[in-house]
């Protein structure tokens, strides 16, 4: 039996990014269902004991840095390291994604999130701006009118705060997670086990 895949993005993250297009082929592979929750991980830090990075020790900081430049040269993806527009405000861009996902499907979420990822640490672009927001929704292939004006009725970052309670409540505690079942797989360096977790059924 095919499985399913809760996967709690932060828009912001550079694990996210990291691990965007294999944990797609990883569902796409065993046939498992995948559906994004750009949840609001300002709020679950404090909740669950963590800190956000100005707040971390100067060696944790240091530390994350080294750890980027090895991911970026092992998997060949072309981050920059400080991205100009890091951390962009969320809020709009999650709108959107929650929008698309509950009005259009997965898919598009899914795509529409992995392309603002994109802009941030590849491009330096900033998707808080309107006009950059436009066109990463019509590199996308959806209609940026309509997702913006979707993206705008308040409904969307009320689900967002539900939808952050309910992965807090779940044991949701940093991003990327990925949770099958039960099982909560943290961070793009622990895709192995989700794969081997897949290819079990």
């Amino acid at each position: 039996m095919a499985l399913h895949v809760d996967y709690y993005a932060s828009l912001n993250s550079p694990w996210t990014h990291l691990g965007a297009a294999r944990i797609e082929a990883m569902c796409a592979q065993n046939g498992a269902s995948l559906r994004i929750w750009p949840v609001d991980f300002g709020a679950i830090f404090p909740a669950s004991g963590g800190l956000p990075l100005p707040k971390r020790a100067p060696q944790r900081q240091a530390y994350r840095m080294m750890e980027l430049a090895r991911w970026r040269d092992f998997l060949g993806i072309p981050i920059k390291l400080e991205p100009k527009f890091f951390p962009t405000p969320e809020n709009t861009s999650a709108a959107c994604v929650i929008a698309v996902r509950e009005t259009m499907g997965d898919a598009p979420a899914i795509r529409l999130a992995h392309r603002v990822l994109k802009a941030v640490w590849e491009e330096e672009a900033n998707p808080a701006e309107p006009e950059t927001l436009a066109r990463l929704i019509g590199e996308c292939g959806l209609d940026a009118g309509q997702v913006v004006a979707l993206g705008g009725d308040p409904q969307w970052l009320e689900r967002r705060t539900a939808d952050t309670q309910a992965a807090l409540a779940r044991g949701v505690f940093g991003a990327p997670s990925y949770v099958i079942g039960e099982e909560i797989f943290w961070g793009q360096d622990r895709l192995d086990f989700v794969a081997r977790r897949l290819a079990k059924g």
